[in-house]
């Protein structure tokens, strides 16, 4: 599946854009500041009904305006799929596929693969567990529909059974009875979250192996453990926990306080890895996840490279544009500051299909 049209009206610094895309790999070059990101959140926004850099919805809308709209023109096996995001102001956002209203917002993800490779992505390595948790579901949840829902629901239930907690204090008083009801809605979605990220593991980690390897260019061995209770069964953590949770005011265990440990050799990376080897760490994972992606659905995810050129030399941006050029991925997006780093490179790779656009303040312009 690849993005054949992209249509954008009062969209982040976009008053009204309509541009085409090649199938194999687009490059947005142009100084800081003048809206190549912002393409790149439109076409993120297009798979995950929400923008990658910005959550609240009504802040993407052009200042002055009361709404933006984003259009997306597939080609699937032959086919041509319509899909649309609408935002008003005090009004609920609206996804389409082919014309249709989604009912909820999970039911689109996962049609429209994407992975997306950006500079905030170093919060995977120096941000909080929170954020490598988020990283598992967002790729589990393209893939399987079922670990999605329990995911969703497993967030309902401990949202309601924080809040339980919080009354009891509120009120001074004790509900074994009311508390028990959400520890079994936990068990039952938490005990999935627990496998699918297991299994996930299992799969993903050497396709992280691979691909750190080859960005490395070393013999630097990366380890990634996952740190979880998930031995022990969440009914006993939760028994376990009562009176600990009962004081913290919170559920202080199961999958939501899950971690991954991330290091080189017997180093940890966020604590002792320098910049480069945290951003060839990122770039792996991120790269992996293409990889499980297309692995699990055999459709090649859409790849967003957002400014990743640098701290690099010549040789490996030739070589990482050479890898996502290749028929092992499928339609690339890139950004750059420097056009000339682009035209230097292609020249050395004329055989990867492309197309160069020169980005100025809420306008495209085509070079080749």
């Amino acid at each position: 599946m690849h993005l054949s049209t992209l249509k954008l009206t009062n969209f982040k610094t976009y008053a009204d854009l309509d541009v085409d895309f090649c199938s194999n790999v687009n490059c947005l070059v142009g100084n800081n500041g003048v809206g190549k990101t912002n393409l790149l959140d439109a076409v993120y926004y297009l798979s995950f009904c929400k923008s990658y850099f910005n959550a609240v919805d009504t802040q993407n809308i052009r200042q002055g305006e009361e709404f933006f709209a984003i259009h997306g023109q597939y080609g699937a096996e032959g086919e041509q799929v319509q899909v649309s995001c609408v935002v008003r102001k005090n009004q609920p956002k609206q996804m389409k596929w082919c014309k249709k209203v989604c009912k909820t917002f999970s039911e689109h993800i996962g049609r429209i693969p994407l992975v997306i490779i950006s500079p905030v992505d170093q919060q995977l390595i120096l941000g909080g567990s929170e954020v490598r948790r988020k990283f598992i579901d967002g790729v589990i949840s393209q893939t399987d529909k079922g670990y999605l829902d329990h995911l969703l629901q497993y967030q309902k239930a401990l949202d309601q059974r924080n809040r339980l907690l919080k009354q009891f204090y509120d009120d001074r008083q004790w509900d074994e009875g009311a508390i028990g009801v959400w520890d079994d809605q936990l068990v039952r979605h938490g005990q999935v979250l627990y496998d699918g990220r297991r299994s996930f593991l299992r799969d993903f980690l050497p396709l992280f192996a691979e691909y750190f390897g080859w960005i490395a260019g070393s013999a630097e061995e990366a380890r990634v453990e996952y740190l979880t209770h998930a031995d022990t069964p969440l009914q006993q953590q939760l028994t376990d926990a009562r009176s600990t949770d009962k004081y913290a005011l919170y559920t202080t265990v199961g999958p939501h306080k899950d971690d991954l440990e991330f290091a080189i050799g017997a180093f940890s990376v966020k604590k002792f890895g320098s910049q480069g080897q945290q951003k060839t760490f990122m770039m792996a994972l991120k790269l992996a996840q293409f990889e499980y992606i297309y692995r699990r659905c055999g459709v090649k995810p859409i790849l967003l490279l957002d400014d990743i050129f640098d701290k690099l030399d010549m040789l490996r941006v030739t070589q990482l544009i050479q890898l996502v050029g290749s028929d092992r991925f499928g339609q690339v997006f890139l950004t750059d500051t420097q056009p000339g780093r682009v035209e230097q490179v292609f020249e050395q790779i004329p055989q990867v299909e492309h197309r160069i656009f020169t980005v100025t303040p809420g306008k495209l312009g085509i070079e080749n």
